[in-house]
Formats: structure tokens, C-alpha cells, sequence
């Protein structure tokens, strides 16, 4: 049975900085591709990162610059540190694991079978 379990939001100013994990059990990260994708009141999920089976990391637009990925196959986890955070940036955040090799572009939903409950993050101006 796979779980993903996200920590690490909280409140914080316009600038400021948070460090994302998801610890995934039931689950082998290193040849799998997984991904962070937030959603805002209102608003459709979106992915925000991803890395492919094959190690390719691909981000949306608007954290370029600020987010970066990373996973420790040794520990299962998952990161997203996230730098000059901004209040538009303000969503809960959700780990998800893809089931089976996938690569390429996959900042859609759709590419993912197994999702965590989601960790809020939220930024103040």
C-alpha cells in the first residue's frame, strides 16, 4: 500500500523560505517519477514540479527561479525548498507518485495514481 505523507507548510511572509518533504512508504522513489502540485481556493490543482523515471525535472513558469526539487532515494523522500515565496504561492501543496516508468513533461495530474493529504502553505504580503 503506497503513502505519502507531506510536512513542512506553514505561515510565512513574502520572501521568506519553506522546505517541503513527503516520505513515501509502500513505495520506491528512485526509478519512479513523483511530483509537487498545489491548489488554490478555487482554483484547479496544477503541478508546480516533477521529476521523470529518468531523473528529468521539469517546473511550471512561475516558481522557476525560486523552487527546486529533489528526492533521497535513500530516506524515500521527497523535497521542494521553496525561496522568495510570494503570496500567489499561497495553496495546499500535494506530493504525488507515479505508478510504472513515465518520463517527459508531466506537470498534469493526470500522470500521477497516488497523492498525499496535502500540506498548507501560505504567504502574507
Amino acid at each position: 500500500q503506497v503513502q505519502l505523507v507531506e510536512s513542512g507548510g506553514g505561515s510565512v511572509q513574502a520572501g521568506g523560505s519553506l522546505r517541503l518533504s513527503c516520505a513515501a512508504s509502500g513505495y520506491t522513489t528512485n526509478t519512479n517519477a513523483m511530483g509537487w502540485f498545489r491548489q488554490a481556493p478555487g482554483k484547479e490543482r496544477e503541478g508546480v514540479a516533477t521529476i521523470d523515471s529518468n531523473g528529468r525535472i521539469t517546473y511550471a513558469d512561475s516558481v522557476k527561479g525560486r523552487f527546486t526539487i529533489s528526492r533521497d532515494n535513500a530516506k524515500n523522500t521527497l523535497y521542494l525548498q521553496m525561496n522568495s515565496l510570494k503570496p500567489e504561492d499561497t495553496a495546499m501543496f500535494y506530493c504525488a507518485a507515479g505508478r510504472g516508468r513515465i518520463v517527459g513533461w508531466l506537470l498534469n495530474p493526470q500522470f500521477f495514481a497516488y497523492w498525499g493529504q496535502g500540506t498548507q502553505v501560505t504567504v502574507s504580503s
